[in-house]
């Protein structure tokens, strides 16, 4: 019995902490409020004749091993809180504040199968639900994290059928003489479509999360009415974003120790569970309970306030933990109604997650939750399974012992060896792998000649990748275990070969040992073997790689009387490989399940002098080809290219390729040099405990460790693996002010950091000419791009760069429709510049006093420029060259970043992302008459724009992911487009308004009347996109009090509405200068 949890019957009064329902828990998901029926009368009935809350309910299965089910009841402030925050989520006008709620959680239970069928064998489903109630109501939250459902229906003991899963609530029936009187009852989910979709829809504004009232003077169940999903935001490799959060970081399985369980069965009643345990009173993130370790310390870290989260700019500290004294025990009735045999169960191993298993992860990877488990994955520039990663490109080492038990020829005696050192060294950009085996007694030395593939194994590791396929190092990360058996045609003689590769060791090298036993044929001393190209089928199959093949290979003697004689020998070789692999991410699957080595260029040699046997041989694995077409011959992957040993070489069409020096290296790819290591690569090892001998390798939960891009700068978004937060940093690593984001929402950060600068062949940065017409100018890093328009239509195979400065961050973009030019704010510089459009040379205009200049927007008629600076919190204005400079504001302002004017009227918008309170505001351009236009329903408004021929003002928000517009001079706004993906810049033309999209790495057109997208561009190298604008053919028409003779000024003619203000530069010491109005 549960004090103050449900008041289910409507009619009578809940008083507070009165003893009141015994609820029963049952593993077919449902939580029955009263008395229930066998599994018999209610398995695909709805409703049901008893009081059930009914998440998933279906005939599901959790004997031998498949599933459990837990609960538990929580009363800390964190947890809720958190109830009351989905709470007041769905339903906004309650003040709801819970005394208490019981969490249940079916983790990964199977569905009940019918004898023979096996097609949901492997299928298995988690979900929650969580029952919070007040004095006065209560309240039921259904969970479904991502992607954890993976059935929708179920075979029945009661027939032969399949049957849908049923979400909802039901009644007690009333038992009159002769009738039985159905409760009331209410479907949520009754079909195999709707329940798919519950992680992805909602009733409260996010993903995978349902709010129902459940208890209140209402007799009635009351759904929440959100139906908008404000925060479904998508996964990408870059973005960490999220779905429903779980009331544990489990998904809301109460982990106690054995300590403080005991768990017996009463006789008295056959189908009851008696459990007594002691629950700890503890202060947790979210619904998340005290896991303990081995040494019986807690180990959970609490996370309470906003100064507990660890950032760049006060670095991570250990949280404070709570120690749990052993409480009285209390007794929960939990009562089993089915015949699976089992209700719940405890188990004390922990929920393998990120937070606690990140030192699993190598320090060049991410690591990523699923509802299964946890997946490892290397970051870009980097090779390997996630556990083990490798820079792309860079040599490798192998090191490791070979010992064996080998019979040649009719010898009846065995060649026995061991502690025999193996040595190879991998030109990974060539596939090309050097095998060396010292100490080879030559009585078996020439006789191994054969077997390349001894040393064949560190080829396929390390083969060059076509594009879509993965080497044995991608694969398994050289943790693996190899077993072959060679079969010598003609003797029938035998070898058996098993090696097993253990990762990499401390010094950075793989380590391998090999055993070999058997018999092979005699080869003559002093002969030579030649071993032609070969390929050989790799087949992947859930942890095992398959392959085998017949191969051939020529020996010649040594000349006897000026002749040597030559003969060939065969052996079928099969091959089998075991590995771990991480079943919870289904990208790996991505990879063909069957791909081909081809192996050239093998070279075998005996040393007797050095009794040293090697092998090398060049390799590359791709698609199936019986090698007739001249395909894939692209001089990176036949190892046929110019790179330097520590660079990668890209493939492009047909025979060309580039060179790119690999991770901690720098040059242009045909000499690279090393570089030292940078300020966040060494806080993340040292985070990650790489640090070497004064470093523990194991992380604890709640350390924030920073994110490197590829070159080794900070990310420009940080998040934390534990909470979920996530900031901006600048390029320092510490954290700007202002952009600190709730759970899984991504704050649009940009990276100060420009891409290092490549040695070589370089482009000019002039600008090209453009042809006549109207074009769209966006940026996209280090270049500024234009496509040409016809009519409303983008002509996308016109596209062109209009300017290239590899060395800069271009973010905001401004045209200046008098002259010709194009403007534009660098974050790395940082720097505001200008070039013309005619061709020619661009010029920095501003380059001091800067931080992080943005948004630009340009007034052709008064010739001046107007920007934000994010960093420095302001917005100024200067004359076109950069010249009399003046702050405008630099109060109220927190993440400003789009600008535009309107130079007819003489107003001026912009926009703040600021986390606690976006906002779009707006003032006249001399600074006067500020005003907040739009502060509701903001998230990230990221771009802006003013078409000043329909007067209408336009921005996009990655926040509430829409496209609106208003005109600033009347109330209301419109939605043009909603669920939109992560839009930053916006600018419009005729009737089309163009934005730029993070995730899409495109530009949108859409139809501003229709409200519909028309088309988008993708320029030829994917990345991000930033600022946009409209480069006008001509200029619209009008003018205002500044056109003419700069409005009678002598510095700064600024416009306002029906006039305009003479303004002074800042810092005007010994200038002449006049302001009036």
């Amino acid at each position: 019995e549960i004090p103050g949890l449900l008041r289910w019957d409507t009619k009578q009064k809940l008083e507070k902490n009165q003893l009141l329902y015994k609820y029963k828990v049952a593993t077919n998901g449902i939580i029955a409020v009263n008395e229930p029926s066998s599994e018999e009368k209610y398995l695909g009935q709805f409703p049901v004749s008893f009081g059930a809350i009914a998440p998933f309910m279906a005939d599901l299965d959790t004997t031998d091993g498949r599933g459990n089910v837990y609960y538990r009841e929580d009363s800390s402030s964190d947890v809720l809180q958190l109830a009351s925050d989905y709470i007041k989520r769905g339903f906004p006008e309650t003040t709801f504040d819970p005394s208490s709620v019981v969490i249940v959680t079916w983790k990964l239970v199977a569905p009940y199968q019918a004898p023979g069928d096996h097609a949901l064998e492997e299928k298995r489903n988690t979900f929650q639900a969580v029952l919070a109630s007040s004095d006065s109501s209560s309240y039921a939250i259904f969970l479904y994290p991502e992607d954890s459902l993976q059935f929708y229906s179920t075979y029945s003991k009661n027939g032969d059928e399949k049957i849908p899963a049923m979400v909802g609530f039901s009644q007690a029936s009333t038992n009159y003489y002769f009738w039985e009187n159905p409760g009331s009852y209410n479907v949520i989910a009754n079909d195999e479509e709707s329940i798919r979709n519950l992680h992805k829809s909602s009733n409260a504004g996010k993903q995978g999360v349902w709010v129902f009232e459940i208890g209140s003077s209402s007799d009635s169940i009351v759904p929440a009415k959100i139906s908008n999903i404000l925060e479904s935001l998508e996964s990408s490799e870059q973005d960490q974003e999220m779905t429903s959060k779980p009331f544990m970081s489990d998904y809301g399985s109460t982990e106690i120790r054995q300590q403080y369980v005991t768990s017996s069965t009463d006789s008295t009643e056959e189908d009851q569970h008696h459990v007594t345990y002691s629950v700890p009173q503890l202060a947790a993130e979210d619904f998340l309970t005290s896991y303990q370790d081995v040494t019986g310390t807690p180990s959970t870290e609490s996370f309470y306030s906003h100064q507990d989260f660890p950032t760049a700019k006060a670095p991570p500290r250990q949280f404070h933990v709570q120690q749990f004294p052993p409480q009285q025990p209390q007794v929960i009735d939990v009562e089993e109604f089915d015949e699976t045999g089992i209700v719940f169960r405890y188990h004390t191993d922990i929920q393998q997650t990120c937070a606690n298993n990140r030192h699993q992860c190598s320090v060049h990877a991410i690591c990523k939750d699923y509802p299964n488990g946890f997946c490892c994955s290397c970051i870009a520039g980097y090779k390997g399974n996630g556990r083990q990663c490798v820079a792309e490109g860079s040599p490798q080492r192998v090191n490791g012992k070979v010992k064996g038990r080998i019979f040649v020829g009719n010898n009846p005696v065995p060649v026995m060896f061991e502690n025999t050192d193996l040595h190879s060294y991998v030109v990974m950009n060539q596939g090309r792998a050097y095998t060396a085996i010292s100490t080879i007694p030559e009585t078996l030395g020439y006789s191994l000649l054969p077997l390349a593939s001894i040393g064949g194994i560190i080829g396929w590791m390390f083969a060059v990748e076509q594009q879509g396929y993965k080497n044995g190092f991608s694969v398994t990360g050289g943790e693996f275990t190899r077993q072959t058996e060679v079969t010598f045609l003609g003797n029938n003689e035998k070898l058996v070969i098993k090696q097993k590769f253990s990762g990499i060791d401390e010094h950075g090298h793989l380590t391998i040992s090999t055993e070999m036993e058997g018999r092979i044929p005699e080869i003559p001393s002093g002969s030579s073997v030649h071993i032609e190209p070969y390929t050989e089928l790799y087949h992947t199959s859930s942890s095992v790689i398959t392959s085998s093949s017949t191969r051939e290979y020529t020996v010649t003697e040594p000349e006897r009387d000026g002749v040597a004689s030559t003969y060939t020998g065969v052996y079928q070789w099969r091959q089998t490989i075991s590995f771990d692999e991480c079943l919870h991410d289904d990208s790996h699957y991505a990879a063909s399940a069957t791909q081909q080595l081809s192996v050239d260029s093998v070279f075998v040699l005996y040393n007797r002098d050095e009794q040293i046997l090697r092998y090398a041989m060049s390799n590359s694995i791709g698609p199936i080809s019986d090698g007739s077409a001249d395909i894939n011959r692209n001089p990176c992957y036949t190892g046929t290219h110019n790179c330097d040993t520590n660079a990668i070489c890209r493939a492009g069409s047909g025979n060309r390729f580039f060179c790119e020096c690999s991770i901690g290296f720098r040059g242009d790819g045909n000499v690279c040099y090393e570089v030292e290591k940078t300020k966040c690569q060494h806080e993340r090892e040292v985070a990650l405990g790489s640090g070497g001998a004064f470093f523990s390798r194991e992380i604890r939960i709640g350390h924030f460790i920073p994110q490197c891009d590829e070159h080794g700068n900070y990310l420009p978004t940080q998040c934390h693996s534990s909470t979920e937060y996530c900031w901006c940093v600048d390029r320092d690593g510490n954290e700007i002010d202002g952009t600190r984001s709730g759970p899984g929402v991504q704050p649009p950060c940009l990276s100060t950091a420009a891409p290092p600068v490549v040695i070589g062949p370089s482009v000019r940065p002039d600008t090209v000419p453009l042809p006549p017409g109207t074009h769209l100018l966006f940026a996209q890093s280090g270049k500024i791009e234009h496509v040409p328009l016809e009519g409303n239509n983008m002509k996308k195979n016109g596209a062109k760069a209009l300017l290239h400065i590899p060395d800069k961050v271009v973010i905001g973009v401004a045209y200046d429709c008098t002259d010709k030019m194009v403007y534009w704010t660098d974050i790395s510089g940082p720097s505001i510049s200008r070039a013309s459009l005619h061709g020619g040379e661009p010029t920095t205009i501003i380059k001091t006093d800067l931080g992080s200049p943005e948004g630009i927007a340009v007034d052709h008629l008064g010739r001046n420029i107007f920007w934000t600076d994010s960093q420095l919190d302001r917005i100024e204005v200067a004359r076109l060259d950069g010249r009399q400079r003046r702050i405008l504001f630099d109060t109220g302002l927190v993440n400003p970043r789009a600008i535009v004017a309107d130079p007819m009227r003489g107003n001026l918008y912009w926009t703040d992302w600021n986390r606690e309170a976006p906002k779009i505001e707006t003032s006249y351009m001399d600074g006067t008459n500020r005003r907040i236009l739009v502060k509701d329903d903001l998230g990230l408004p990221n771009g802006l724009t003013f078409d000043p021929y329909s007067s209408m003002l336009c921005w996009v928000d990655a926040g509430t992911k829409r496209l609106e517009c208003m005109n600033p001079n009347q109330l209301g706004r419109r939605k043009i487009v909603e669920g939109i993906q992560y839009p930053f810049s916006v600018t419009s033309y005729g009737k089309n308004l163009y934005y730029t999209d993070w995730r899409r790495d495109a530009v949108v057109a859409v139809d501003r009347m229709n409200s519909i997208e028309k088309d988008n561009f993708q320029p030829h190298k994917r990345s991000r996109l930033y600022g946009i604008t409209t480069a006008f053919a001509q200029c619209p028409g009008g003018h205002n009090y500044c056109t003419v003779n700069n409005g009678g000024c002598t510095h700064l003619c600024l416009a306002t509405p029906g006039g305009r203000s003479c303004r002074c530069p800042d810092n005007t010491v010994g200038v002449d200068c006049i302001e009036r109005n």
